[in-house]
């Protein structure tokens, strides 16, 4: 954990002192008191500031962005990270080139990453935290695909009258199937198997 010592007039000026030197919030940071402020004799012999300790709380999305930079470097990519804060989590998106090899067939090696990356941030948090992590947009490039796909399938069931089984799908990407044909009114979707080969079947209402 990084300290930093800090003096100033009071213990609370020592405190901000501390603070913009960190470039923090106070709530980022415990603080122990060193010593108290003493205006000396007369006010001036033996005067002394307050001196305090900052220590500097991790962070766990900054924990898990220096993973995934890590990660990035020892594949030899360069990346950029943006930082998004969303209500329910907190949402990383990667750009660079050649990225193909960090997101892998159909997200794959992101989704594995994104796992990793939400194991490192709550191992270093008080609170739970959520991360989504992506790739040049490749979640949102995905979802338009899976619901271009459950357009055309629902299309098929309804013409045949019979059910469709799609291919094994991770539970986010079954989630968007499902969410995207609820309302549709004739056709229905549920799940069938086991994960990894788990599928969504389309069947007629």
């Amino acid at each position: 954990m990084k300290k930093l010592l800090a003096s100033g007039k009071s213990v609370e000026e020592a405190i901000q002192s501390g603070l913009a030197q960190l470039g923090v919030a106070q709530d980022r940071v415990n603080v122990t008191v060193l010593e108290q402020p003493s205006k000396g004799l007369f006010g001036l012999i033996g005067a002394r500031d307050a001196k305090v300790e900052l220590t500097l709380q991790p962070d766990g999305i900054e924990e898990a962005i220096e993973f995934l930079r890590e990660v990035a470097a020892a594949m030899e990519l360069s990346v950029s990270v943006e930082r998004i804060e969303e209500s329910e989590a907190v949402k990383i998106n990667l750009t660079g080139e050649d990225l193909g090899i960090l997101i892998g067939r159909r997200g794959q090696t992101l989704d594995s990453l994104q796992y990793l990356a939400n194991i490192v941030a709550n191992r270093h948090s008080s609170r739970h935290l959520r991360i989504v992590l992506d790739a040049e947009q490749f979640r949102e490039r995905r979802r338009q695909t899976l619901e271009a796909l459950s357009d055309r399938m629902a299309t098929r069931v309804v013409r045949s009258r019979k059910e469709i089984v799609l291919e094994p799908m991770t539970s986010q990407e079954r989630k968007i199937i499902h969410a995207w044909l609820q309302t549709h009114p004739d056709v229905r979707t549920f799940s069938q198997g086991d994960e990894p080969n788990r599928r969504i079947v389309i069947a007629p209402k």
